[in-house]
């Protein structure tokens, strides 16, 4: 492969400790290296970033790109595809349409375009996985990865209602090596069962989960433990119960306390961080500060934003009794499923309005969480893709976070009630490119257990994004001059150039010695499960490689 230098930008790699040093990067193979000894070795391509600024690609920790709900979301609007600029075909892409749900290689083109070269699907039951394999192969350029969901799944709750600990932890084992899974993932445990059994839900992590004789905390408490125990590089992810409701935050801190200790990644934080009465929307409120005191004391949790950004979108969630929720909130059209003894989903076309105090106060919780959180390395950025906002909005995140005054002008337009409510008026921080770095960067690939993402030390990914500084934030980040994914240049000049294929991430049997595999055997060898398999081998996911999880992961 050309061997490829970048020399003299200023370099923003916070997991090696670089703050802006002016520093020359090598990549060859796909990987950084070192400067070549030889003094007569020339790159084949160079790059000059003299006063750019150089980042690692961006990682996005937590969004809905693949599978059957999204699909669903991208013909339940066609006048969302009919207004939005459509991605034409060239020589080198193929066509596509964008919208809050935008198609596979317009995904791929877009999150490319914008410097970042690794997303992660947030929620794919087990039966979807052949659906989602097939759409990753069509989203061209960035590696990918999905979290396989768990949390309402019938033989996992059987399990742990029997106190069948070692039988739980090998069922997850080979739900992530059937499905090619790389993390689990539960949504309102316990809660959307209990909707598909009655039409109700799961408000308490005490409630009863109908005939399975377990609660939301036991499915937290247990699939918590065997992640942690089965060594897997990325905790649980949680999406919480009671998500968007007034007074939820109660749930959350009960939720991070039903841990226990274990790690846990609690995901678009920002819709469980809200006070207030369900009953009364004038009661509701931010109670980001008692969350994140105790976020920052506990170090075995992480968080991912979900931040709402102002305008038309698309809510679309594995929470059935939320989507049923938004749509007599908002009298938009509604889509469910049930995904037979496993999981269930909920679409609903929506709207964010800065004239509306619960919609503005929405978008000042998520700012908050970026800003009263104590370390950086401890929160990542997210929109929860499309649901509080498309991913094409990171820029302008970007910018509110590193300008108060961004900030102060939109509170100036919003309802005056917004400052009563939470603490965002009252916050001088302003995020450094060091910090930006991390939480775009350096934190999700650290929370996923990417060692070779998210940095540019030796041996890591040669995925690098340089941008051209600007006085408008929000441009600068909007427009990368250049960005590179395993040594490759796939924006050149601010233009795509090229359609490559992206890689895999996921949880191999054999990721660690000795651990992943034993389980499998014996469960093999000893239980008979009334599930069918979901084998995807090699041959099935053509030609992308397959990248693994290294032996020192954890």
């Amino acid at each position: 492969m050309p061997l490829l230098k970048i020399t003299g930008g200023r370099l923003y790699d916070p997991a090696n400790g670089i703050d802006g040093d002016v520093s020359d990067v090598w990549i060859q193979d796909g990987k950084v290296i070192e400067k070549p000894l030889a003094a007569d070795v020339r790159p084949d391509r160079e790059i000059d970033a003299t006063g750019m600024v150089v980042m690692p690609g961006g990682v996005d920790i937590h969004c809905h790109i693949a599978g059957p709900k999204v699909n669903t979301a991208r013909k339940m609007q066609p006048e969302d595809k009919r207004n939005a600029p459509p991605v034409k075909r060239t020589e080198l892409t193929r066509s596509g349409t964008t919208g809050s749900v935008p198609s596979t290689f317009a995904t791929g083109y877009l999150y490319a375009g914008l410097g970042y070269t690794t997303a992660f699907d947030a929620a794919v039951p087990p039966l979807s996985a052949r659906h989602v394999h097939e759409e990753f192969h069509d989203t061209p350029i960035i590696d990918k990865g999905f979290f396989v969901l768990m949390g309402n799944n019938h033989y996992v709750m059987k399990q742990i209602a029997a106190g069948e600990d070692e039988r739980l932890k090998a069922y997850i084992s080979w739900l992530l090596g059937a499905t090619k899974g790389y993390a689990p993932k539960i949504v309102n445990p316990g809660g959307v069962e209990v909707w598909k059994e009655t039409g109700g839900n799961a408000h308490s992590l005490d409630d009863p989960v109908g005939n399975f004789g377990v609660t939301p905390r036991q499915i937290v408490n247990g699939i918590a433990q065997a992640t942690n125990e089965l060594g897997l590089p990325h905790p649980l992810h949680i999406h919480c119960n009671n998500l968007g409701i007034p007074g939820n935050y109660k749930t959350t801190l009960e939720t991070m306390k039903a841990l226990e200790g274990q790690r846990g990644h609690l995901t678009h934080i920002q819709f469980h961080s809200y006070g207030g009465d369900a009953d009364d929307q004038g009661t509701f409120c931010s109670k980001v500060p008692q969350l994140v005191e105790y976020v920052n004391e506990h170090e075995n949790l992480t968080v991912d934003v979900g931040q709402v950004l102002f305008g038309k979108t698309t809510s679309m969630t594995g929470d059935g009794p939320l989507g049923y929720f938004l749509h007599n909130v908002f009298g938009r059209k509604w889509f469910s499923s049930d995904t037979e003894m496993e999981a269930g989903c909920g679409i609903v076309p929506i709207e964010y309005k800065d004239k509306s105090m619960v919609h503005a106060l929405q978008w000042a919780i998520g700012l908050e969480w970026y800003l009263l959180i104590d370390d950086p390395w401890r929160v990542a950025m997210s929109t929860d893709h499309p649901n509080g906002g498309s991913f094409l909005a990171y820029p302008e995140i970007i910018a509110l976070l590193m300008e108060r005054s961004r900030r102060e002008e939109v509170l100036k337009r919003v309802p005056l009630s917004v400052r009563e409510n939470c603490t965002l008026g009252e916050i001088d921080r302003e995020y450094s490119l060091y910090e930006i770095a991390i939480i775009t960067r350096a934190a999700p690939a650290r929370m996923l257990g990417l060692k070779h993402k998210g940095q540019l030390g030796l041996g890591a990914d040669g995925d690098v994004t340089i941008y051209q500084p600007e006085n408008d934030l929000q441009r600068m980040f909007e427009m990368p001059r250049y960005v590179v994914r395993r040594g490759e240049i796939v924006v050149d000049d601010s233009e795509l150039k090229s359609n490559s294929e992206g890689s895999l991430q996921h949880i191999s049997p054999d990721y660690d010695e000795g651990v992943l595999p034993d389980i499998q055997k014996w469960f093999e060898e000893n239980y008979t499960i009334g599930f069918r398999n979901y084998p995807v081998d090699d041959s099935y996911l053509h030609d992308n490689k397959v990248i693994e999880c290294a032996p020192d992961h954890s």
